[in-house]
């Protein structure tokens, strides 16, 4: 059995080792005509998914303040109203919005900006202090990065934020935070079985960081619902091209993910276990520093996902088979059309 608790990197904080993403529930928004939600969703039911985690043992609940241009903060306070001390929040801020359309407006890294983005992160969620706080400006220079640095410290000491960290798959970024930050304590980065992260996790190892990985199910291909015939909603950011999404093309999802996920199934599934659980599973064999936080937007989805701590981490053996069938799926893909698609790396402008 997996230990059932993480210390959230060198801040203390104790969290679940599995926690719950909170960007599918936040309902639509959007860049102009281009979706960045999941589509529509029911608040009712978001809220009691959040309520149903906490009651399994979850205690990691991951948002930003642009997910649903602030609804997804507000449908987490809600749900967290009366029970905060039960649960550690992580938000996210970088992205400014407006509220009232739904509509993203752009990046703004200034001190300033931080500092009125926290304290309206605080309102929405209803709460006086923001256990994680994360840059979600994933390729911002680091010059700009140092400079808000003082301010996160600042918003340490005024007790506002506990810890901070950053949303970024650029290892640079990443090890600049660890060495420079005094009260970083996590990178939130892409990881799962189809998309491993050897130096990110490094990383997080030299510089006693927690791993938050976003994407453990692939954003759904990992669940084994989807076919190649599937087709997403115009309203989902799946449904729709963009660059910063791997795992669907044109509304499907993509055929040489799809290779991967049909030929580490078996192995994933072998002792009982649900395709999604024993994507959790990887993980948790992959790093003992790794926080999975796969999506849910309902009850179902949760229990499903915390059943996994029961299981744990994959038994070695079948961690070694999943790296061997991978490693030919690779080879393989050196011969084949997707070659384009493996093994380039997430785009560093990724927003989740």
């Amino acid at each position: 059995m997996v230990e059932s608790t993480r210390t959230l990197g060198r801040s203390g904080i104790e969290v679940s080792a599995l926690g719950m993403g909170c960007w599918a529930i936040a309902g639509p928004w959007a860049e102009g005509r281009m979706p960045l939600g999941w589509g529509a969703v029911d608040d009712e039911e978001s809220v009691r998914a959040i309520r149903r985690a906490v009651d399994l043992g979850v205690t990691l609940f991951d948002t930003a303040d642009s997910y649903g241009a602030g609804h997804g903060e507000r449908v987490l306070g809600r749900a967290l109203a009366g029970r905060r001390d039960e649960a550690v929040i992580a938000t996210k801020w970088g992205y400014t919005f407006d509220e009232r359309t739904r509509q993203a407006i752009g990046p703004d890294a200034s001190p300033a900006y931080l500092r009125r983005a926290v304290c309206d992160s605080l309102r929405r969620l209803g709460t006086d202090r923001i256990d994680l706080y994360q840059l979600h400006l994933a390729d911002l220079p680091m010059p700009q990065a140092h400079e808000l640095i003082g301010a996160l410290e600042d918003l340490v000491a005024d007790g506002l934020v506990r810890a901070y960290g950053w949303s970024t798959d650029r290892v640079d970024r990443a090890a600049a935070f660890g060495h420079d930050a005094p009260h970083a304590a996590a990178v939130q980065h892409s990881l799962s079985v189809l998309r491993d992260a050897p130096d990110l996790l490094a990383v997080c190892e030299k510089y006693d960081l927690a791993s938050i990985n976003r994407g453990p199910l692939g954003m759904g291909l990992l669940t084994g619902k989807y076919r190649p015939e599937s087709v997403l909603p115009r309203d989902d950011v799946r449904g729709m091209t963009s660059g910063w999404l791997e795992w669907f093309r044109g509304g499907r999802p993509a055929p040489e993910w799809l290779r991967r996920v049909h030929a580490v199934r078996a192995t994933l599934t072998a002792d009982g276990r649900t395709l999604a659980q024993g994507a959790l599973g990887w993980i948790w064999a992959r790093s003992d520093r790794a926080i999975p936080i796969p999506g849910c937007r309902t009850v179902a989805q949760v229990e499903e996902n915390a059943a996994a701590l029961a299981l744990g981490p994959l038994a070695p053996d079948h961690f070694a088979e999943v790296e061997r069938q991978l490693a030919a799926v690779r080879a393989a893909a050196l011969r084949e059309a997707d070659r384009p698609y493996w093994p380039s790396p997430m785009l560093p402008t990724a927003r989740p």
